[in-house]
């Protein structure tokens, strides 16, 4: 299944491979996925990508959730600087204070304001939520973000430096686990 990229209203840029070995597209999410509210782990998944183009600098890792009943959706995860040879996040790496991540990255607080990756909870009654993962290859090694600043000040900042992108959309609906 290819995914659509949540983005590509905002122009469209190539796509490249992101693959993983907790998580699929259109696949409901395992257990380690979900918030520990919903009786998950908060456990970030794996994820290697490749096929990116060949002037990328750095990426940045986002995880948002689009059909929280928030009006803005929910961001569940938010990293970037990650140095343009690193391919792989292994499982768990959005722990808190981020001592899995590759050096130099940084990570920006979620919507529960920890800088961390939190997992999904749909509320009931809510329907069927997608998780847009994506990476997103920049030109530049870096990007001078506060680290205050919210994931959507970094996809502000990434969209006009994004060369292109990856994208993975499980789902998860109340009561799946």
């Amino acid at each position: 299944m290819t995914s659509i990229d949540p983005f590509e209203r905002f122009g469209a840029v190539p796509q490249f491979t992101l693959e993983s070995d907790d998580v699929a597209d259109g696949r409901p999410l395992s257990r380690a996925q979900w918030g520990s509210g919903g009786g998950g782990d908060n456990v970030s998944p794996q994820l290697s990508w490749s096929g990116f183009p060949a002037e990328t600098k750095s990426f940045a890792v986002t995880i948002h959730d689009p059909d929280a009943p928030t009006g803005s959706g929910f961001w569940h995860w938010a990293v970037f600087n990650i140095p343009a040879e690193v391919t792989t996040l292994a499982a768990g790496a959005g722990a808190e204070g981020g001592g899995s991540l590759p050096q130099g990255a940084a990570m920006l607080s979620n919507e529960l304001r920890s800088k961390s990756f939190t997992g999904a909870g749909p509320p009931p009654g809510t329907g069927t939520h997608h998780y847009d993962i994506v990476v997103h290859a920049l030109d530049v090694e870096r990007l001078d973000l506060d680290p205050e600043s919210t994931p959507a000040v970094l996809g502000f900042n990434a969209h006009f430096h994004t060369l292109a992108r990856a994208v993975l959309t499980p789902v998860a609906t109340a009561g799946d686990i």
